[in-house]
């Protein structure tokens, strides 16, 4: 496996929609909370690629993909807060590893990639919530520092809700 980690432009994720879909539709049926709920759509998963791309060209996300040639096997993102009191924070969403890709350091590789992309843009602080999972072993070993959960926040894919962890990380 060669994976390449790169921030993805409007159009490379319009190129890469289907393997976005596709990551998106491993990491639900997985069981992840991360906006989607069973049974998940074709149309759904496209217009959410549409829509990623959209927000990456109007400035307010950042997409960074890992991918092994073609086939996208990752990926995180980073929300841009517009507000002039808050240009200095984004809320880091969506880290995804395919669940055939896991255990081999895409995460890691994706965290440092997007927290360097943070810097790139100003921002200093950056803030996650987490519905569980491996992911916060990571969080913690990548020097994040949870600050308390929220019960009930997130819903699974079957639609039961969880408590979400919230984490947060200043970046030098």
């Amino acid at each position: 496996m060669d994976i390449r980690i790169e921030q993805a432009d409007g159009g490379a994720l319009r190129r890469h929609a289907n393997g976005v879909a596709a990551l998106v539709r491993d990491a639900v049926e997985s069981g992840a909370s991360i906006g989607f709920v069973l049974p998940l759509g074709d149309d759904v998963l496209q217009a959410y690629a549409e829509q990623i791309a959209a927000e990456v060209d109007d400035g307010s996300r950042v997409v960074v993909l890992a991918l092994d040639g073609d086939a996208v096997v990752g990926m995180v993102h980073l929300g841009l807060v517009k507000w002039p009191n808050g240009r200095h924070r984004a809320d880091l969403q969506k880290l995804i590893v395919h669940t055939s890709a896991r255990r081999r350091g895409i995460g890691l590789a994706l965290m440092e990639a997007v927290e360097r992309v943070a810097l790139e843009h100003g921002r200093t602080l950056l803030v996650l919530d987490t519905a569980g999972g491996g992911a916060e072993e990571l969080y913690r070993a990548s020097g994040w520092v949870e600050i308390g959960a929220v019960p009930r926040y997130a819903g699974l894919p079957d639609g039961t809700l969880v408590a979400t962890t919230i984490f947060a990380k200043e970046l030098e």
